[in-house]
């Protein structure tokens, strides 16, 4: 093992290798990650493929929450000893949003745009992944889109103050449809709030993972005990 994480460049490549995985049976594209040594060497101990997640900054194993794991079946380095193809069994799909690569934006090379016929969103599968974070990672690929054509663009270029006032905005509003008991309009703010938190959290690039963790902590302990701690 040894001896093929010293084959690449990791010097090269700023200590992040791309990894391309492919179907190991069809040979289909299925997605690019990063990997840095200790999520490759993870791989090659495991049997299974972690990356490093460059918004999240920590390594994570594919599936992991999804449970769309990539089983190795053959690796291969390029010429230049600075990326990866990595042939898998994939379990599921490969791409967060429900499709099964994420490579399904066709570009129409005659008009330079995106063809609209994008495969749908499977809903069980979005499920499983999690709303919240197909939501988030759509949010983070909004970073570099228009404010002219995108509102969520549009609130990243206005900045933080925009972005807490829109939040507290949205709160304020939730607060009065609960206290009005408008079940259609809770849940309508709910979903307003939910989304203008999500922008907050990938302004400053803060997983929603993050989130769940600190609440998962949270299980067993009393809302007392919890704000005590929080003081000490």
């Amino acid at each position: 093992m040894q001896e093929i994480l010293e084959q690449i460049l990791w010097d090269k490549c700023g200590g992040l290798i791309p990894a391309v995985a492919q179907d190991y049976q069809t040979h289909e594209v299925l997605m690019l990650g990063f990997m840095n040594k200790e999520a490759l060497e993870l791989s090659l101990e495991s049997g299974f493929v972690y990356y490093f997640s460059r918004s999240k900054g920590r390594i994570w194993k594919k599936g992991e929450q999804s449970g769309h794991t990539q089983k190795i079946r053959t690796i291969a380095l390029d010429c230049d000893k600075d990326s990866l193809l990595i042939g898998v069994e994939q379990v599921g799909v490969a791409c967060h949003t429900g499709a099964k690569s994420c490579f399904f934006n066709t570009i129409n090379l005659r008009e330079s745009k995106l063809d609209s016929s994008i495969e749908p969103i499977d809903s069980n599968i979005s499920a499983i992944y999690g709303a919240v974070d197909a939501l988030y990672h759509t949010l983070l690929e909004r970073k570099g889109a228009d404010p002219k054509t995108s509102y969520t663009a549009k609130l990243y270029h206005k900045g933080e103050n925009t972005i807490a006032k829109k939040i507290v905005e949205e709160a304020t509003e939730l607060g009065f449809a609960i206290k009005d008991n408008e079940r259609k309009e809770i849940i309508y703010e709910a979903a307003d709030l939910l989304y203008h938190v999500l922008v907050g959290l990938a302004y400053k690039n803060v997983s929603p993972d993050l989130i769940k963790q600190e609440i998962l902590r949270r299980f067993g302990l009393s809302g007392i005990d919890e704000k005590n701690a929080r003081q000490e």
